[in-house]
């Protein structure tokens, strides 16, 4: 980073702490779990349930996996009838690959909507469907799954006879209540449907397209098969004293999944073990039922998991091995790009998950067995070595599972070696081959997707989030908790920490600990002790004059706005490329694309994401190019199309022609009046300064206007004299003047424009028309007339609610705005329209950040009510 620009001022943007409440509340169910597993499972040894695991029946194993198979082979059927929905075929292999995907990967990572939908997004948007379609068939995809979860749940709870129910802890009147109000609601849906089908309704404010009944009655038979299914796998993988009734069993699972999307807890983990071994376990079935519990974990989230992981990763590796063959476009790409955000952050999942296996591991006896076979051809003080650095290794694991989520390239090299580490440790601390299996294909993955961790960046430098740094905690502590569960039969006493021998698990279990949480306190030292940041602070001279030698040589002429001080700049590390932003409220809003290179371009948006992130902000990058929106999917930011911007090529453009009658006519009527066009050097601007002050200020008053700023230019004569001026006199007096950006000879572009209250009524159209003819004398490509606001955006019934709204306020916001007279002026040079794009945010950051640019825009709040 350059600049000042490290962190926020004193007064720097705070949120409210709700990521630390959400965090705070799911450590405190995973407690109120661990009391849970305690008192119903504490008369249990580690030992016990190995055993019991090790000997599951190979018949349930296999009825298992056939069952999670059935499962699965259901889940296109989620998406075939969303894109039906939306009425978007596609290939059944494409529809399978990404339904596969999306629900492997979900049901381990947890938030459905969020991680489905992700998937989902990544794969539909490369075969063609829009941001609408997307958004409507994922939400009915959910909304699909989660109707015949509650069906089910409905017909399970008013069916089953009373006295199951009683067996299983629940009120009978309870649930009977809930049963009827769930299947009436069901009903009622149905009805809805068949009377509504297929056209428009307003729910709630908000107009969506009804489904067709057929779709929504094989939706809820689809889903409540499934969820069957997905009961089935545990089912038959219940030890065999555990006796009942298979839709007993349903009820309890659905309310055990329950239970666990409340708690926010990825997949469920841990509540959903709990409920069920609160509502089946016994004291001599305990061990048992973990035990099935735990296979069924393996079967149908790991397994499945792996599988989505290895299919995303196979597929980026053939659309990247086609763009080297074959080349793509730059939109291609960026869509295609390894930086798509599901497949770092599931890598970073699984790098977390493969600590968590080493903490686990350096928590519990190893197999005599192996270690005397070690033990014949090792010497007794490697293993102990490699029992301690295997525990070591997992918490730094943990901590590298965030980095690589960030997509470090130290945290992908870091990784790497410390997987090779692990691995080793584990052979030679116990030969436990499943472990250093399991933490191989971790390091498959991560070496596969080298190109996706990209970013160079300390890793002490990357601030952790509230949830990572409670699930760091959380599984430290959970691995303790296994260690003593494991040896709590094993009386304490001072001399264990020093013992070293053959059979000596608990001592090693005891360093191996102190390790992994010295681990952690060393890299919270460390962290703490990094060089506190800056106060954000206006624009060094030296900053300035590297931005302004840039300018020349940058065809986008926005980067001129750099020059107009309110905004902060950030310099790549090269020196050749720069991103300028403003602060308000709670957001760091980037003005436009990054300039530069495409590296440049790719560090400044993690430098800013950094910055934000630091000082607990949210970023948003406003007005951007299609060719930054790879770039902005990179940051994991929600994508808004907020108008379009118009450029008129100027190598054909002339006033010949029926189609230029009205623009050759008001050229022709004004140069009658005596009016002359001519554009002045910069050098020119200082002596003109006091005439273009009273022509701004005659503006400004006949508007009842004040000035903007962030995304446009002001009446500042530091700021006017780095450009050209556009002039028209009348008869001699000037009466309208534009400061030109020119780039580096390829675009033209007017920025402030003002004229004085006696200046004929289409002096303006006189000066774009001049500057036109001029501009492509001079060699112009083309002139930018600058983005129409909210230009573009749909307002169709079945359309994104964020156009919609769009649509509404370019309509009917005049008092705010000129929007609809913004476009039509324009229009009369037939331009060329490009999209604009914010990207920001989403969910309820969202009305925040758009008030927060809108203040930048108009100079403060008390700018947003008035002219």
């Amino acid at each position: 980073m350059t600049e000042s620009a490290l962190t926020a001022p004193a007064s720097a943007p705070r949120s409210v702490p709700w990521r630390w409440i959400a965090g705070v509340l799911g450590f405190a169910v995973l407690v109120v779990v661990a009391r849970v597993m305690a008192k119903e499972a504490g008369h249990l040894r580690y030992a016990d349930v190995m055993a019991a695991f090790a000997d599951i029946p190979t018949r349930s194993l296999m009825l298992a996996a056939l069952a999670t198979l059935a499962s699965f082979a259901l889940l296109p059927g989620y998406d075939a009838l969303a894109l039906a929905y939306v009425q978007h075929a596609l290939r059944l292999r494409k529809i399978a690959f990404a339904s596969v995907a999306a629900f492997g990967v979900s049901q381990t990572l947890g938030f459905a909507a969020l991680t489905g939908g992700s998937v989902r997004a990544r794969l539909w948007s490369a075969w063609g469907l829009d941001t609408a379609q997307i958004t409507r068939a994922a939400a009915f995809a959910f909304w699909t799954s989660s109707a015949g979860f509650m069906a089910l749940l409905g017909v399970v709870g008013l069916t089953e006879p009373t006295a199951s129910l009683e067996r299983l802890r629940l009120a009978p009147i309870l649930v009977r209540s809930a049963a009827v109000l769930v299947l009436v609601i069901t009903a009622l849906y149905i009805g809805w449907c068949a009377r509504a089908g297929g056209s428009a309704r307003r729910v709630r404010g908000v107009e969506v397209r009804v489904p067709p009944v057929g779709l929504v009655v094989r939706g809820l038979l689809l889903s409540a098969t499934d969820w069957c299914l997905a009961a089935t796998v545990l089912y038959v993988l219940l030890p065999d004293g555990i006796d009942i009734r298979f839709t007993a069993f349903v009820g309890l699972f659905l309310i055990a999944h329950l239970g666990g999307l409340i708690s926010h807890v990825p997949g469920g983990l841990g509540v959903f073990e709990a409920i069920m071994v609160l509502e089946l376990g016994h004291t001599q079935l305990s061990g048992e039922l973990l035990a099935s519990l735990l296979a069924y974990r393996i079967v149908y989230y790991f397994v499945p998991f792996v599988i989505a992981v290895g299919m995303l990763t196979a597929r980026e590796l053939g659309a990247h091995r086609r763009r080297l063959v074959v080349g793509a476009s730059s939109m291609a790409q960026g869509i295609g790009r390894w930086s798509e955000p599901i497949v770092p952050s599931a890598i970073g999942v699984m790098t977390m998950g493969g600590g968590a296996v080493l903490l686990v591991s350096g928590a519990t006896p190893a197999l005599p067995s192996r270690v005397a076979a070690l033990l014949e051809i090792l010497p007794l003080g490697l293993l102990e070595v490699s029992h301690f650095t295997g525990s070591f290794v997992g918490a730094m694991l943990l901590m590298l599972g965030y980095a690589l989520t960030r997509r470090l390239d130290a945290a992908w090299h870091s990784t790497r070696a410390l997987l090779v580490v692990g691995i080793g440790a584990t052979l030679l601390k116990g030969f436990d081959y499943e472990e250093a299996l399991a933490l191989g294909v971790v390091l498959l993955f991560l070496s596969l997707n080298r190109e996706a961790f990209h970013r160079r960046s300390s890793l002490l430098a990357e601030p952790l989030t509230p949830e990572w740094i409670v699930a760091v905690v959380a599984i430290i502590g959970a691995s303790v908790w296994v260690g003593v569960f494991s040896f709590k039969h094993v009386e304490y006493s001072a001399d264990l920490w020093w013992r070293f021998a053959e059979r000596g698990d608990v001592p090693r279990f005891l360093r191996a600990s102190v390790g992994a949480v010295g681990a952690i306190a060393l890299i919270a030292t460390a962290r703490l002790l990094r060089q506190s940041a800056q106060r954000l602070t206006p624009p060094a001279a030296e900053t300035l004059a590297a931005v302004r030698a840039m300018l020349g040589s940058l065809e986008d002429t926005t980067a001129s706005l750099a020059l107009l001080g309110d905004k902060q700049l950030l310099l790549s590390e090269r020196g050749t490329g720069f991103l300028m932003f403003g602060v308000s409220g709670q957001s760091f809003i980037a003005m436009g694309d990054p300039f530069g290179t495409e590296a440049d371009r790719q560090e400044l948006g993690w430098q800013l994401r950094y910055l934000a992130d630091a000082n607990g902000a949210s970023i948003a990058f406003y007005e951007v190019s299609a060719a930054s929106l790879a770039m902005c999917v990179d940051l994991g930011l929600t994508l808004l199309k907020i108008g379009e911007s118009a450029a008129v090529p100027l190598a054909g453009f002339s006033l010949d022609g029926g189609a230029r009658r009205g623009l050759r006519r008001t050229h022709g009527s004004l140069t009658k009046l005596g009016a002359t066009f001519e554009v002045v050097d910069a050098s020119c601007v200082a002596d003109l300064m006091p005439d273009l002050r009273r022509i701004s200020d005659d503006w400004l008053l006949s508007k009842s206007a004040r000035e903007k700023g962030f995304s446009l230019g002001r009446f500042d004569p530091d700021y006017l004299v780095n450009f050209p001026l556009a002039l028209v006199r009348i008869d001699g007096r000037l009466v309208c003047f534009a400061n030109l950006w020119c780039g580096d000879g390829h675009e033209l572009s007017p920025d402030l424009m003002r004229y004085s209250a006696d200046a004929p009524p289409s002096v303006m159209e006189f000066l774009f028309v001049s500057l036109m003819l001029w501009g492509r004398e001079k060699g112009f490509a083309r002139m930018n007339l600058g983005m129409a606001p909210l230009a573009g955006l749909q307002s169709h019934r079945s359309g994104p609610l964020s156009q919609r709204l769009g649509a509404v306020l370019y309509r009917h916001g005049e008092h705010f705005y000129n929007f609809q007279g913004l476009r039509s002026y324009k229009d009369k040079f037939d331009p060329v329209w490009e999209p604009r794009y914010l990207a920001c945010e989403g969910g309820l950051a969202l009305p925040g950040i758009i008030t927060n640019i809108a203040s930048l825009i108009s100079g403060g709040i008390s700018g947003l009510v008035t002219r």
